[in-house]
């Protein structure tokens, strides 16, 4: 590390915290001009406001933002240097322009490794609290709605309801199948289940257990049944950003239940999982093009370099929820939707390297 690289990664580093804090403080803003009327109407605390949500909303948006930012932040800083001639007196010294990408590189480095810390243990705890803020104070009450749930909670064992209602824990028309093969072995009906919080179980009320053993079956009925199911009250409480509350090892967890259960929506929960893998890739590879395409002097000033940047960094923003969005749909593999982006954008800063003169 020489003094060039502590004086450009210093300025790197402050430029960035500078621009998330100005864009987090408009984004704060803005949020709260739409959901002030939500605050007064469900009454929240000023505490819970300020505490639960919006010391947890900063964070969160801080970190989502947290590649563009670093594009922004790389771009503004070089083409200041770039206009004051720096850039052509460092590579007139020797320096060559990859030893300058030194410095910048390091930075995003550290600012990707924190990012990948923060999004995957330290967010989603955050995310916990704020959401459940959400629910609670600006979205209407959650209401079960879905009809015909069937639910594969065993490798051989399959449940069904015909409905279940949320505020009492009560499913009804309940079913229960137990599978060997192509062979049903058990068959369990009830007219409706409930959750017992004191026993963590199950209550099944007027049952009916077939049993069919080859040609024999038996038929036991019963008026309540404790039992214990890989199936819980949570299964059907509101999901709302449910993946972006989830830390790393819950959210294998949780990718690992809905594909046990052959459950939908499981796109959405691989989806978050591969972008969080692939955001601190694209704090380095955006940090390396806002060099290059900023290195140059510009007639244009620095005014047309950061917009340049930021209309960059937007369609690299634009193009990832596009992507994500049609890999949400089923129709595009979730890990080829969150590289995607980076890989055609590392192809764009191929091209824009190869167009500098050095």
């Amino acid at each position: 590390m020489k003094l060039l690289d502590w004086y450009i990664l210093k300025r790197f580093l402050q430029t960035y915290l500078f621009v998330v804090m100005i864009i987090v403080l408009i984004v704060v803003m803005i949020d709260y001009t739409e959901k002030v009327d939500n605050f007064h109407k469900t009454k929240a605390p000023g505490s819970e406001i300020l505490l639960n949500y919006y010391l947890n909303f900063i964070p969160y948006w801080a970190n989502y933002i947290s590649p563009l930012m670093v594009f922004i932040a790389t771009v503004f800083l070089t083409s200041r240097l770039a206009a004051r001639t720096e850039i052509i007196a460092i590579l007139s010294s020797g320096v060559s322009f990859i030893r300058l990408l030194f410095p910048y590189v390091l930075g995003a480095s550290v600012l990707a490794l924190l990012t990948y810390f923060m999004v995957n243990y330290v967010i989603p705890k955050a995310n916990k609290t704020r959401i459940a803020f959400e629910i609670k104070y600006i979205n209407d009450a959650f209401t079960y709605s879905h009809r015909n749930v069937h639910i594969k909670i065993a490798p051989n064992t399959y449940a069904y309801l015909e409905s279940y209602n949320n505020l009492s824990n009560t499913g009804y028309k309940f079913t229960l199948e137990r599978v060997d093969g192509n062979e049903l072995k058990q068959k369990l009906t009830a007219d409706h289940i409930e959750w017992d919080a004191k026993k963590k179980k199950w209550g099944v009320y007027d049952y009916k257990i077939r049993t069919i053993n080859g040609l024999q079956e038996t038929l036991t009925p019963g008026t309540r049944l404790d039992t214990t199911l890989n199936l819980k009250p949570d299964d059907f409480s509101s999901d709302f950003n449910l993946y972006e509350t989830l830390t790393r090892p819950q959210l294998n967890s949780q990718i690992d239940l809905l594909t046990s259960r052959g459950s939908d929506g499981v796109e959405t929960y691989l989806l978050e999982k591969y972008s969080r893998d692939t955001r601190p890739f694209a704090i380095i590879i955006l940090t390396v093009i806002g060099v290059i395409m900023s290195a140059r002097k510009s007639r244009r000033g620095v005014g047309w370099q950061v917009a340049l940047g930021f209309f960059l960094a937007f369609t690299y923003l634009l193009f990832f929820m596009l992507a994500k969005g049609i890999a949400e749909s089923g129709n595009l593999n979730p890990i080829v939707a969150v590289w995607l982006p980076n890989a055609i954008f590392t192809l764009i800063g191929v091209f824009l390297y190869n167009t500098i003169p050095r």
